[in-house]
């Protein structure tokens, strides 16, 4: 079971694409966080997603939000899966402990050994203010990420009301 709206995010501290540390912890006071869970680099569904979330990048930043997209993948395909497909977003490794920010967010498939497809809307007080999955094999849609967004209220992100 993922968590829930209300829960305390787990902390973590995850290498992005390039290597730079991504930090839930410095965020905390400043910004919202959408975190997004793939099960892997470069498989069909999680790469039409991976488009889908690029081209609404405007959406997360007008909201005030940064979004994270995490993979159990290695820092070095997710560069790669990157530039491959010619996307600007933020992919965050949680390669090793091999699924420990996943697991710490009920969001991991011990059977299959990779993250599930979940998302989570985390306030700029560490809060979880939305969450959501799908199926497997099943696309999140922008609808399900804006409702996300709009649990991130203006007023907790310094937005204008």
């Amino acid at each position: 079971m993922i968590l829930g709206a209300g829960a305390i995010a787990p902390d973590f501290d995850l290498p992005d694409q390039f290597g730079a540390a991504q930090r839930l912890g410095a965020r905390r006071g400043l910004r919202g966080v959408v975190l997004v869970f793939v099960p892997f680099a470069f498989s069909r569904t999680c790469t039409g997603e991976l488009h889908d979330l690029d081209a609404h990048a405007d959406l997360f930043e007008a909201s005030g939000a940064d979004l994270l997209v995490a993979s159990v993948d290695a820092k070095y395909a997710l560069r790669a899966w990157a530039e491959a497909e010619g996307v600007g977003v933020t992919l965050v490794s949680d390669f090793w402990p091999h699924g420990a920010v996943a697991r710490a967010y009920g969001a991991f498939d011990e059977r299959a050994g990779h993250a599930r497809r979940a998302t989570f809307a985390i306030g700029p007080d560490g809060a979880i203010r939305s969450s959501f999955m799908t199926a497997p094999g099943e696309a999140r849609q922008m609808a399900a990420y804006r409702e996300a967004l709009a649990a991130l209220r203006p007023d907790d992100l310094g937005a204008p009301a």
